[in-house]
C-alpha cells in the first residue's frame, strides 16, 4: 500500500449511497447465458439508481476486453450503454480494473467518462475509510499470476496484440480465459479460512493504516469478516450464482445480494 497515495474522497449527500459490485464476467460461458446475466445486472443497476450517488465496478466485468486502436470487443451493448445513461444522469461510476480486463484503456473514460483506476486505493466516504481494489496480485503467493501480471502490463506485449488481427487475438484470449476458469471454478467456491490471503492481506494492511472497511473482488466468494476490532472484510463475490453487491451509507457497510 502507498501511504503517500491521494485517497478518492466522496461527500455523501443526506439520502444517497455508495454501491461497490465486481466479477460479471460478461461473454462466458456463452452468449446465451451472459446475455441473461447482463440483463440482470442492467435491472440491478436500475434498482439501486434512485439512492446512488457513487457506483464502484471492481473489475472483471467482461471475462476479456482488450481495446485496439478503432476496435473493441463485440456484444455487452446494454450494459456500456446502462453506465452511459446512468453517468449523464450525475451519477458518478469508477472502474478499477480485474485481471480479466486489464488491458482496458482509454475508451470508458473518453466515450462513457468513467475513470479507470489500475491498483487499490483508499476511498473516503464522508469520514469512513475504505480500501478498494479488485483483488488480485496483492498479498502473499501466487507467484506465477504476479509474473504473468507483470507481463500483461507490458506495453511491448500489448503492442505486440495489437499486430494480431482482432478476430484472431479476441478469439485466442477467450479461449484462455475460459481454460483458466475452468481449471479454478472449484477453488473459487472453497472458504479457505486463516488462509483466505485477502482476508490476510487487509489484515496487515490494518496494522500499519487503519480502515474501516476492506472492499475486494476476485475470490468469487462473498465473505464479510472482521478485521481486527473496527473494520470489516467485505468480498463482492462473483454473478454467476451469488450476485452480491455491498452498499455504504458514510457509516456502515453491508453486504447484499440481488434476487
Amino acid at each position: 500500500m502507498n501511504a503517500t497515495q491521494e485517497p478518492i474522497s466522496i461527500k455523501l449527500p443526506l439520502g444517497k449511497q455508495v454501491f461497490f459490485a465486481s466479477d460479471f464476467h460478461l461473454g462466458v460461458p456463452n452468449e446465451a447465458a451472459s446475455r441473461a446475466r447482463e440483463r440482470k445486472i442492467v435491472h440491478w443497476l436500475d434498482t439501486i439508481a434512485p439512492q446512488a450517488h457513487t457506483i464502484f465496478l471492481l473489475g472483471d466485468l467482461f471475462d476479456f476486453w482488450f481495446e485496439y486502436k478503432h476496435v473493441i470487443p463485440k456484444g455487452f451493448i446494454r450494459f456500456q450503454g446502462k453506465l452511459a445513461e446512468l453517468v449523464d444522469a450525475g451519477i458518478h461510476i469508477i472502474f478499477f480494473t480485474g485481471n480479466h480486463d486489464l488491458w482496458l484503456f482509454d475508451y470508458f473514460p473518453k466515450e462513457l467518462g468513467i475513470p479507470v483506476y489500475r491498483s487499490p486505493h483508499t476511498v473516503l466516504i464522508n469520514d469512513f475509510r475504505l480500501y478498494v481494489g479488485h483483488g488480485d496480485g496483492l498479498g502473499k503467493g501466487d507467484k506465477t499470476y504476479k509474473v504473468l501480471k507483470k507481463l500483461f502490463q507490458s506495453r511491448f506485449l500489448q503492442w505486440l496484440f495489437t499486430q494480431v488481427h482482432p478476430d484472431r487475438g479476441i478469439g485466442f484470449a477467450n479461449w484462455w480465459s475460459r481454460k483458466s476458469r475452468a481449471a479454478n471454478v472449484q477453488k473459487d467456491e472453497e472458504f479457505l479460512g486463516e488462509e483466505e490471503w485477502l482476508w490476510a492481506y487487509s489484515k496487515e494492511v490494518e496494522k500499519r493504516h487503519h480502515h474501516d472497511g476492506y472492499v475486494f473482488g476476485h475470490r468469487h466468494l462473498p465473505l464479510n469478516l472482521e478485521v481486527g476490532e473496527a473494520s470489516r472484510y467485505i468480498n463482492l463475490g462473483e454473478w454467476f450464482k451469488c450476485c452480491t453487491y455491498a452498499r455504504c451509507d458514510g457509516q456502515t457497510i453491508e453486504l447484499l445480494k440481488f434476487t
